[in-house]
């Protein structure tokens, strides 16, 4: 890992900015600018198009832009989960080919992990991948498909062995999305939104190049996936504003990869507002206190200051693990546990703070509606990522040593496992 030091990253990017910042070049110029400065990406390794920087370093990239209000890499599950996993898990050919695309935004991922019958107990997965050359031939059902209505790339589990144990019969692709036999339905939640999707899946095919980490060896590349994005979940910290990844997602959306990126930069007071993942931000509920006037009750500023504290322990909490203090080997998933229950409490704060007016829809509230948008999508986090009962058995059983809940011994095959 580099040594570099926090304030030579934020010079050397602030130079970098002030040669490479054009409002006037479209979104996909800018990203492949940021790409090709390996700056959209700076924890993966170097290999990968990164820096092999820390997560202290990392965020300093992202502050650093915050700073210069200039739009930020790519967002999304490409950059997430995909480009994390395929480089410690890819071949050199799939480093290569597949990671690119990713960091200079032009390609989209999803996840298709979750199944109707296969959530909690994702091992159980049905959706089977049958070899035939040089392709697999995909059948089954995925759910809670994050972006998988814009996504051309998917992450996918499948069985390869039904005659191995449930963990050591997956393999992980992956998968075009644009091709027969892919066919996406969105889910609405209750926000009115469609974030996930079923995704049926009838005879798809996938090469064999685009398989990750070996036949059989998916269970241990999917950890990899779920790892990162409970790590990444439960981080915080501010971030500069950005758009959409992925060609199909630019076109959906009025084909932004194409317009001027300075029209995507915000006013400093819209850029800390809630990214409906991590909750209110607490600088913007302190500000909403000053201005209905609540802000001097003891137990509106008491419960603030709580937020506040929580979320810079599980901030602390993540920076320590990451560079090399105490660890227990469930820090995602504490990390994810407390950022459910940073969602939970800023939903409590804001309603506490608006009083009678969180009854109200947001449309018909005093102040923005935003405490109401909060407070509807609040349940969410709890549940996507692996929910957090999910989370506590993980803990319990690899941390704490606790008992397995009893279930068939698990070397058992597959198919004769009980199913449903």
């Amino acid at each position: 890992m580099s040594e570099i030091n926090i304030e030579e990253i934020k010079v050397e990017l602030s130079e970098w900015i002030q040669e490479n910042w054009d409002p006037d070049v479209t979104v996909s110029e800018w990203w492949k600018r940021l790409s090709d400065g390996s700056w959209s990406a700076t924890s993966l390794p170097v290999e990968a198009g990164g820096r092999g920087w820390s997560r202290v370093q990392s965020a300093a990239v992202m502050s650093t832009l915050f700073a210069h209000d200039v739009v930020g890499p790519p967002t999304g599950l490409g950059v997430m989960l995909a480009a994390p996993t395929i480089a410690i898990h890819g071949n050199e050919d799939q480093i290569e080919r597949l990671i690119p695309p990713i960091l200079d935004g032009s390609v989209a991922w999803c996840q298709l992990f979750s199944e109707p019958g296969a959530g909690s107990d994702l091992a159980g997965l049905q959706t089977r991948a049958v070899k035939d050359g040089d392709e697999w031939i995909i059948t089954g059902q995925k759910v809670w498909t994050s972006g998988g209505h814009i996504a051309e790339k998917g992450m996918l589990i499948a069985r390869t062995d039904v005659d191995a144990p449930k963990h050591q019969g997956i393999t992980y692709f992956a998968f075009d999305m644009d091709q027969p036999g892919v066919e996406v339905r969105p889910l609405r939640e209750m926000t009115g939104r469609a974030l996930f999707n079923e995704v049926f899946i009838d005879e798809a095919r996938v090469s064999n190049a685009d398989l990750i980490g070996g036949i059989g060896n998916g269970w241990a590349v999917a950890n990899t996936t779920l790892m990162v994005e409970r790590s990444s979940l439960g981080s915080g910290g501010p971030q500069p504003v950005s758009v959409p990844a992925g060609v199909k997602a630019g076109k959906l959306l009025g084909n932004r990869l194409g317009t001027k990126v300075g029209d995507h930069v915000l006013p400093d007071d819209g850029r800390m507002e809630s990214d409906g993942g991590r909750g209110l931000d607490v600088r913007w509920l302190s500000d909403l206190a000053q201005k209905i006037g609540s802000a001097n009750d003891p137990v509106v500023r008491q419960e603030i200051v709580k937020l506040h504290i929580l979320g810079e322990v599980n901030r602390l909490n993540m920076l320590r693990a990451k560079a090399g203090g105490s660890k227990t080997g469930a820090e995602g998933n504490l990390a994810k546990l407390a950022m459910s229950e940073l969602v939970r409490r800023s939903r409590d704060v804001g309603n506490l703070i608006i009083g009678a007016d969180g009854m109200l829809s947001s449309s018909a509230s005093s102040f923005d509606g935003r405490v109401q948008e909060a407070t509807i999508f609040s349940p969410a986090p709890s549940i996507y990522g692996g929910t957090d009962q999910v989370q506590r058995n993980i803990v319990g059983e690899r941390v704490l040593g606790l008992p397995k809940e009893p279930g068939p011994n698990k070397e058992t095959p597959f198919k004769e496992l009980l199913q449903n």
